[in-house]
């Protein structure tokens, strides 16, 4: 993601997530003889305390939408299935404005409230620790802009002509019902229905696409798994490219397929260009961060007004065209990696998102343009706003896209590569997101990872990183 101040520049533990969608039942019960309480409503995220919730895990979510721009009205479901983590009576999933209609579990109608963004559903039966369940929602409405404490919009935010949703932090709350807190992944799919003449993109592998009684449904599969700010629906009257790239899967798996959609109005040569560089770009970011770890990949370019920032949505970033250039492609590309694939344990992890795909900035300048990573740190050290507070301590929510998260967590990096040397440095790049795949893992697990691979003999210099760089308050005397 870009910074999300003004003017926006460029802008990146639960355990393992299950990595597909087929679900094994658990040990477990339900009904009769259970006698559960309620799930927490939220998960005292140090920034977002109310976000998420407690007693299940989300394993899939099912998500069927129909969207109608003219009115910005959706009609949709949701199958959420998930496992009781507790023995649950009732349970809270995240929801911004829109109407529920009607709940069920396991084919049971069940009661449910609404307290501001809370709804609470409670099943006919309570549900064993253990036990697998699905729930059922149907809900309609006009789905909300959402005005983050930066003042930046995510959310639904309908386009000229069609929408375009984001979620980073809090947004996808805004279009469907879930436990949206970064700990809890879970995969996807998502049938979307449009008006004939336009295109409904997701995120992952688009399974199939057909055009009856004026209407287009698409449906996507995103198998691997996903926390819900990562998930997005872009709607409009794009225009489609495809390919294909290997990027460091092995030669007996399939190549990952590259789907990419640009609105006409923002398609020129150099959007274009860019475009076809992704298989480029992709081959080079696994040369140094290990193979790709999804399935599908691409890009989304709506016009300049749809939105305020680039945004690294799995599998398929979205850009506005004013934000998208090769270093921005760069950096939403590198947080499939770092932030999709590992990601935050809380939202005060942040800075191993943009920080990782910052450094990959310089890292494609010093491969592509003969900019030493070293000049760009320099550069990085000399701008006052990356010192405003330590990149693993934002004050407020307000701050956790700020300038030190991006450039000065980038810098953390760079005297890490000093400490350890090149060689443990890129294998700490490869290795941090091979161990972490698919999982959420926080800042304390990162300086562990970094202090196993360099070994006793960097420990000292390793500790004036943290205590400085990473925690310390105050810009040094010198870089």
């Amino acid at each position: 993601m870009e910074p999300r101040t003004a003017p926006r520049p460029r802008r990146i533990t639960a355990r393992a997530a299950p990595v597909a969608a087929a679900l094994l039942l658990v040990a477990g019960c339900s009904g009769v003889g259970v006698e559960g309480t309620p799930g927490a409503a939220g998960l005292r995220d140090p920034y977002f305390p109310k976000l998420g919730n407690g007693g299940y895990d989300v394993r899939h979510y099912a998500l069927n939408i129909a969207y109608d721009p003219r009115t910005r009205r959706i009609e949709a479901t949701a199958d959420i299935t998930a496992a009781a983590t507790q023995n649950l009576s009732a349970f809270n999933l995240d929801l911004a404005g829109l109407t529920v209609r009607s709940a069920a579990v396991d084919g049971a109608t069940a009661s449910y409230r609404r307290a501001g963004k809370e709804l609470t559903v409670r099943p006919r039966e309570e549900l064993g620790k253990g036990t697998v369940f699905r729930t059922r929602l149907v809900y309609a409405g006009v789905p909300e802009t959402i005005t983050d404490p930066d003042g930046s919009e995510e959310g639904w935010l309908p386009t000229a002509d069609g929408a375009l949703a984001v979620g980073e932090p809090t947004g996808s709350m805004a279009w469907f019902p879930g436990n949206h807190h970064p700990s809890d992944k879970a995969t996807y799919t998502v049938t979307l229905s449009v008006p004939a003449g336009l295109k409904a993109v997701s995120n992952g592998r688009l399974v199939s696409e057909r055009t009856a009684n004026g209407r287009t449904t698409a449906v996507w599969n995103a198998p691997e798994p996903m926390a819900s700010y990562l998930a997005t629906v872009a709607i409009g009257a794009y225009r489609t490219t495809t390919g294909t790239v290997r990027a460091g899967k092995p030669a007996d798996a399939p190549a990952v397929p590259v789907l990419s959609v640009i609105d006409p109005a923002a398609a020129d040569a150099e959007a274009d260009g860019l475009l076809a560089r992704i298989p480029e770009l992709l081959d080079w970011e696994a040369e140094n961060f290990g193979p790709y770890p999804f399935s599908a990949a691409g890009a989304i370019v709506d016009r300049p007004g749809d939105l305020g920032y680039a945004l690294e949505t799995q599998t398929r970033p979205v850009f506005p065209r004013t934000a998208f250039d090769a270093p921005t492609l760069v950096h939403e590309l590198a947080h499939q990696w770092y932030g999709n694939s590992v990601t935050p344990e809380t939202w005060r992890d942040m800075w191993l998102n943009e920080g990782f795909a910052t450094y990959a900035e310089w890292l494609y300048a010093e491969d592509f343009e003969d900019v030493p990573a070293q000049d760009s740190f320099t550069e990085a050290f000399d701008d006052d706003a990356n010192w405003a507070f330590p990149p693993a301590d934002p004050p407020e929510a307000e701050n956790i896209s700020d300038a030190p998260v991006y450039g000065r967590g980038a810098m953390v990096l760079h005297k890490v590569r000093q400490a350890v040397g090149d060689d443990a440095f890129f294998e700490i790049l490869r290795g941090w997101p091979a161990k972490y795949r698919y999982a959420n893992a926080s800042t304390d697990d990162f300086t562990a990872y970094v202090e196993d691979v360099a070994g006793e003999d960097a420990q000292d210099d390793l500790d004036e990183v943290w205590d400085v760089w990473l925690y310390g308050d105050g810009k040094p005397d010198g870089p």
